[in-house]
């Protein structure tokens, strides 16, 4: 585990999968992320590459040819290497090697970065395409914010305000495919946290440049800000047999996106994908504050 701080905040981050852990408040003595126990979903904070959520049959095809993946991908299970690392900054690296050509053909670099900035934690992500053809790819964050964060709290404390960037979609997933829901949804959005709301997975957003998600009683909390990303999930984990959600929320900025239920299982005509060309790099990050 490698630790950033300032005088606001403390990170921890595996080298497995890049994955941010813990984020310590020093100034309100409160620990936001969820502790990744496996009861409910052993994951803290992975990077989704090179797919975000699931393909059709788990399968997909680049010029004729057919691959297997599982969901999300392969690069949130594999160990990267310190790339950098100072004070309030770190990033690792990892370069695919030939690992995974039976999944997906390309060959990449991937850095993940974080950056503390007061009280806000850049997250970044690199890839760099090391193809002498243009690769195609989704990637995704997954950070998973404990609720409640108090515990003289309830999940129906909470408010979630998603923000526009422009004209809003929002999707559902049946059998893990995408469907438009609605093309033309009014913002602010601003659902009621219950458990239901999470019964039918999750909820998936277009175009959303910032998603608050605070307590009504105390203003503590955190808000993601995703400028031009152009997808936006939040999920939990929904218990059939209780009929309530794990104490954690995801808020999930996405360069990618399911497979629609229509797709054409081709990987260049996927719904949200990314072309990059050879040698050119990818470059993007979401800012997390803590409030």
């Amino acid at each position: 585990m490698h630790i950033i701080e300032n005088d606001y905040l403390k990170v921890s981050v595996s080298p497995e999968g890049a994955e941010l852990r813990e984020v310590w408040s020093k100034k309100v003595g409160i620990q936001y992320m969820w502790e990744g126990d496996p009861a409910y979903w052993g994951r803290v904070s992975p990077v989704l590459f090179p797919i975000v959520g699931r393909l059709k049959n788990d399968r997909y095809q680049i010029d004729g040819k057919e691959y297997a993946m599982n969901q999300h991908g392969f690069l949130r299970d594999v160990t990267f290497d310190l790339h950098e690392h100072r004070s309030d900054h770190v990033s690792f690296s990892f370069s695919s090697n030939g690992q995974f050509t039976a999944q997906y053909p390309y060959e990449f670099q991937a850095i993940i970065s974080y950056t503390l900035m007061e009280d806000s934690l850049s997250v970044s992500w690199k890839i760099i395409n090391e193809n002498e053809e243009s690769m195609y790819f989704s990637i995704g964050g997954h950070p998973a914010f404990r609720v409640p964060l108090l515990e003289d709290e309830s999940l129906e404390d909470y408010e979630l305000e998603l923000t526009e960037d422009e004209t809003v979609t929002q999707f559902e997933l049946k059998d893990a495919l995408i469907h438009v829901k609605d093309s033309n949804v009014k913002t602010p959005i601003t659902p009621v946290l219950s458990d239901n709301l999470f019964k039918n997975d999750a909820l998936i957003y277009s175009n959303i440049k910032h998603a608050s998600l605070k307590s009504a009683k105390t203003g503590k909390g955190v808000d993601v800000s995703c400028e031009g990303f152009p997808f936006l999930g939040i999920w939990s984990k929904y218990n059939e047999a209780t009929g309530k959600i794990a104490p954690f929320i995801c808020i999930e900025p996405w360069y990618g996106i399911a497979d629609m239920h229509d797709t054409t299982g081709e990987l260049k005509e996927k719904a949200g994908i990314n072309k990059l060309r050879a040698g050119e790099t990818f470059d993007r990050s979401y800012t997390i504050t803590f409030n």
